[in-house]
């Protein structure tokens, strides 16, 4: 029988009080995505609301325009890329028939 090392378990720290002692990997991933995807989010409007004010006070210089479109292209494309991964581990473990998430 092989060992997985995504079924790893953690060290046991039983009266510490650590919430994640008992759960393998992809356990504690699985239970701090929505808080990812929360700073994910957060950090995509930080980004849209930078981006457009360096657009806005750009005054038509082209450097910092581009500037502006950068930022804004980049929290776009972050955001896409933590999303796209959620989805390709899907994938993954459907294919291998491993539980990664």
């Amino acid at each position: 029988m092989a060992y997985n090392s995504l079924e790893a378990k953690l060290p046991s720290y039983a009266n510490t009080g650590f919430k994640f002692a008992d759960k393998n990997l992809g356990e504690i991933v699985s239970q701090l995505l929505p808080y990812i995807y929360g700073i994910a989010g957060l950090a995509l409007f930080v980004m849209l609301i930078l981006g457009g004010i360096t657009l806005m006070t750009a005054a038509g210089d082209p450097a910092k325009s581009k500037d502006g479109y950068g930022k804004i292209s980049a929290g776009l494309i972050g955001f896409l890329i933590i999303f796209v991964s959620y989805f390709v581990a899907q994938i993954v473990e459907v294919i291998l028939g491993i539980k990664i998430l």
